[in-house]
């Protein structure tokens, strides 16, 4: 059920970025969103993890306790030891990142290593092998850039015609267009979380993940990590703002129904 609903709203994305090519230069517009769309979606799928990695920072791990953790987990989820990274920031957190379970990472920060039990930190990772073996983080990522990429078709559609530069169009093109894709690239994004939290929880004590995401949970809500906001997806715990958001307008679900839905899970597992 999560695949399919994955797949119809990337597929509703690419429906979108299509509809703004054709609406405002005809069959020749709808081909010119088609090949971008086709280029940006390559790019993303070869370096979107080298991307990342660069932009934090990250350096390879050495704390053989973790990569033994690492690799136990990898065992379970029947796929290769990722490559692992650190993040040099006091702020507990974690992602995954790579385009598939055999070219894939994982990063930590300093601070999950720092104020989380290795329970917690368990359970992390767990979530984060199950976002690798369900290549989520390759599917996220493709969804935050086609969103990105349809407001800038529509930004660039409309200042380089002036013919359909109307009210109705700039409603349209401004507003409705990039707050849809919006919506789109978030639903994708939370749907994946509830997803990770499951595949981690059936590998791993549900309750340590429970403990962990409301530890980190509370780290994020009076500090930030610097970067980029486009990224927020990636992390386990949106690291850019606090749980003030609407779930419609957030990159991941409220960590207390992910964390209610973890101990439902926990209750399940004992009875």
């Amino acid at each position: 059920m999560a695949f399919l609903r994955t797949s119809l709203l990337l597929g509703l994305l690419i429906g979108i970025f299509l509809v703004v090519g054709y609406v405002f230069a005809g069959f020749a517009g709808m081909t010119y969103a088609l090949v971008f769309a086709i280029l940006l979606n390559v790019i993303m799928f070869w370096y979107s993890d080298k991307i990342v990695l660069k932009m934090y920072r990250a350096k390879p791990l050495n704390d053989a306790k973790l990569n033994k953790m690492i690799k136990e987990l990898a065992e379970k989820s029947s796929i290769p030891m990722p490559k692992t990274y650190i993040v040099e920031t006091e702020v507990p957190n974690a992602f995954a990142t790579g385009r598939s379970p055999s070219h894939s990472a994982i990063a930590v920060t300093t601070g999950l290593v720092k104020h989380l039990n290795d329970k917690e930190i368990h359970g992390v990772l767990a979530h984060e092998m199950s976002h690798i073996k369900h290549r989520d983080t390759l599917v996220s990522t493709l969804a935050a850039v086609m969103a990105g990429a349809i407001s800038w078709l529509a930004y660039a559609f409309m200042f380089g015609n002036s013919e359909n530069r109307n009210g109705l169009s700039v409603l349209f093109l401004f507003i409705l267009v990039p707050f849809a894709a919006t919506l789109i690239r978030l639903a994708v994004t939370r749907t994946r979380e509830y997803h990770a939290d499951r595949g981690g929880a059936d590998i791993v004590n549900p309750l340590d993940l429970a403990s962990a995401l409301e530890k980190i949970s509370s780290y994020t809500s009076h500090a930030k990590i610097k970067g980029n906001p486009s990224t927020a997806h990636l992390w386990i715990i949106n690291p850019f703002s606090g749980q003030s958001f609407t779930s419609l307008l957030s990159t991941h679900p409220p960590t207390e129904e992910r964390v209610r839905r973890l101990k439902e899970m926990a209750h399940e597992k004992h009875k």
